[in-house]
């Protein structure tokens, strides 16, 4: 099978990844954050763009999970990273020529770029000969670069390039300064009168003696004079030059796209697997999920908000971690409890997994099974726009109207707080008609509310709560269980435990 792409199986979605916009979950999902955390230190390879489009089939999945379990190897690792340090240093080269002035420098600094590009695609090819891969990206890629090495228009580069770089290691003059001017001639065995000087005083050295020379700048550009030294030199050795010339202008477009391509399209995989691996240490669990375009189970185990565990492993705070499971007729979980209980987190990491899912990504936690959805809506509660003359509660409704005409049954659907503006019974007739309507669509939602009769709708509704320590119900516990609505919101015992209840701020006022 020919290789199309690192990240994608067939073409498609190749083009897709690199034009689109960042979807409109991110930031209620806090992927925006996440991405920016996963990308850092890599803008120049413009990856951002390839985190907005998210796999529409299993094959592409499973492509994704193959290429990233060869890639968890030590030598495929290493030897991908080798290659990006060698190209990373070619562009280096590239952006140091573009800011030359002098003509020789400019292309002497550009058969450095080639000679840079040849070794580090023929180390990668040597490299990955040796490795046990079984992914079908890395045996097509690896085949693929084999039969480069050998093409014709690789072999003349590599060869001319080198054979150049040797002749310009000839290149050998004297430069004799009288006054004024300069002369530029053929080195014909003269005698290097430098060599000479140090000779004779190093007998008067004596043990360790303090160093008088002066730093001298190295500018990479050259000055006036240095280019007029050069272009004499040229003329004494014209063949060799005029080859220089000649390779630089028909060499101008060396690189291979394909091998530049994965170049950016690999650090994909890099940066991910190095962005886990910083959680990993702290004793959280990622897992390559069980991804289904027909089945619609859900389930995970210790699984956690990818974002706040970016944070927290900064802050080195602990992190808690949920289970939950929709299976059967099941596709709703009606999250409630009291508030700063992880409801609002619960959500996010729910919208979390399934993208990461879709991105064929390792997903936070174990054991986990998940759908692929054809698009994901968030709905979160909004800051009242004073510019907005339609209120919160219409602005509500108009949003998750756009939601409801716009999502299928493979839909994944996140709704945190919805209605807080309301009355109760405001509350619970919108929840109520809206939950319904979800329902019939047989879409996967997550419904965050305080409203505890939502969670009672029939079959397809899961109750699940927020929890607090027993025996101090102002200590939340941050877990998510699957258990009936209570009503509870604890919100005596937590102005009891910080003293603001009626009573004691009665008395403050008082005295």
């Amino acid at each position: 099978m020919a290789f199309h792409s690192i990240l994608f199986p067939v073409t498609a979605g190749q083009a897709e990844a690199g034009t689109t916009t960042q979807p409109a979950y991110f930031t209620d999902l806090n992927l925006d954050q996440v991405i920016d955390s996963i990308t850092i230190g890599r803008e120049r390879y413009a990856l951002k763009p390839l985190f907005n489009v998210v796999l529409s089939d299993i094959n592409a999945v499973g492509y994704r999970h193959e290429v990233l379990q060869d890639l968890e190897s030590d030598g495929v690792s290493s030897a991908v990273g080798r290659f990006a340090r060698s190209m990373g240093a070619m562009r280096e080269q590239v952006n140091q020529a573009n800011k030359l002035r002098y003509r020789y420098q400019k292309e002497s600094l550009f058969l450095d770029t080639v000679r840079t590009y040849c070794r580090a695609v023929t180390r990668l090819g040597q490299d990955l000969v040796r490795e046990d891969m079984r992914s079908r990206g890395w045996l097509d890629f690896r085949d693929y670069l084999a039969g480069y090495l050998e093409s014709p228009d690789f072999v003349s580069l590599n060869e001319k390039s080198r054979k150049i770089k040797d002749d310009l290691a000839t290149v050998k003059y004297c430069l004799t300064i009288r006054g004024g001017r300069a002369r530029v001639s053929r080195y014909d065995g003269e005698t290097d009168y430098s060599a000479e000087v140090e000779d004779t005083f190093e007998k008067f050295q004596q043990g360790a003696v303090r160093d008088y020379l002066a730093d001298m700048p190295n500018y990479l550009d050259m000055n006036h004079v240095e280019a007029n030294v050069l272009e004499l030199v040229t003329k004494l050795y014209p063949d060799i030059f005029a080859v220089l010339d000649q390779f630089c202008h028909d060499r101008a477009t060396y690189l291979d796209k394909t091998i530049t391509d994965f170049d950016r399209e690999v650090q994909f995989y890099v940066a991910y697997l190095e962005f886990i691996d910083r959680l990993k240490a702290t004793g959280l669990s990622f897992s390559y999920p069980r991804v289904s375009s027909s089945d619609k189970e859900v389930s995970v185990n210790e699984t956690f908000d990818i974002a706040l565990a970016d944070q927290l492993t900064t802050e080195k705070t602990p992190l808690v971690c949920n289970d939950f499971r929709l299976s059967g007729q099941e596709r709703v979980l009606v999250v409630t409890g009291p508030n700063q209980g992880g409801k609002t987190t619960f959500a996010r990491t729910f919208g979390q997994l399934h993208y990461l899912a879709a991105m064929g990504l390792p997903v936070p936690g174990q054991d986990a099974r998940l759908p692929l959805f054809d698009q994901l809506f968030t709905h979160f509660e909004a800051e009242e726009d004073i510019a907005n003359l339609s209120g919160k509660l219409q602005d509500d409704l108009s949003r998750i109207h756009d939601i409801l005409a716009n999502a299928t049954a493979d839909s994944v659907i996140v709704m945190n707080e919805s209605f807080t503006s309301t009355t109760l019974q405001d509350a619970l007739f919108l929840g109520r008609e809206i939950l319904n309507r979800i329902i019939l669509l047989d879409a996967l939602c997550v419904y965050v509310t305080f409203v505890d009769e939502l969670s009672r709708l029939g079959p397809t509704t899961v109750s699940v709560a927020s929890t607090v320590v027993p025996g101090d119900l102002a200590e939340r516990t941050f877990k998510i269980v699957r258990k009936p609505a209570d009503g509870l919101a604890y919100a005596v015992a937590i102005a009891e435990k910080y003293g603001l209840t009626y009573e004691v701020l009665k008395g403050r006022i008082a005295s």
